[in-house]
């Protein structure tokens, strides 16, 4: 059996999508698909056939849970003693864009061909972005309901039955 080459040109679209209100590691997880070009039929595992994505309102995205509160990020300098720790709050404040971002290339491959994918991806504050010319399409993402929204649902369905 032959490895699959895509023929001709890789078609790479643009995408919009609105983080306003989604939750935080299912918006990353579907944006990760789109850059990986798993949605794409043409998908070759190692080739970038992903498409762009541009997420506009970046400080409205919500965590479930206590992630809020308890969450923290680390890094390291490089030099002893260089641990940093930063909180969930904290840094959404500072940097929204940086934590959509880190979130999205950590469900890349970790790879060169992981960073290729990463730099198709662009994060704003909020809705105005540079990329009109492109021509993005608006990619809605599915939203999970709350608890009392699905009751409230279900108890107008038996109500109006």
């Amino acid at each position: 059996m032959s490895t699959y080459f895509p023929k001709g040109e890789i078609v790479r679209s643009w995408y919009v999508v609105d983080a306003d209100g989604q939750t935080l590691g299912r918006l990353a997880a579907r944006v990760a698909r789109l850059l990986s070009g798993k949605e794409n039929p043409e998908y070759t595992p190692f080739l970038d056939t992903g498409s762009h994505v541009v997420i506009i309102n970046a400080s409205k995205v919500r965590v479930t849970g206590l992630k809020a509160e308890q969450k923290r990020y680390h890094r390291y300098t490089g030099f002893p003693g260089g641990l940093r720790t930063e909180e969930f709050k904290k840094r959404f404040e500072r940097a929204p864009e940086r934590l959509i971002e880190d979130t999205i290339t950590g469900m890349l491959p970790h790879t060169k061909l992981g960073r290729q994918m990463a730099t198709k991806l662009k994060v704003y504050r909020d809705d105005k972005h540079p990329h009109q010319a492109q021509q993005p399409k608006a990619m809605e993402i599915a939203r999970k309901s709350s608890p009392k929204a699905a009751k409230a649902k279900k108890t107008a369905t038996a109500k109006s039955a």
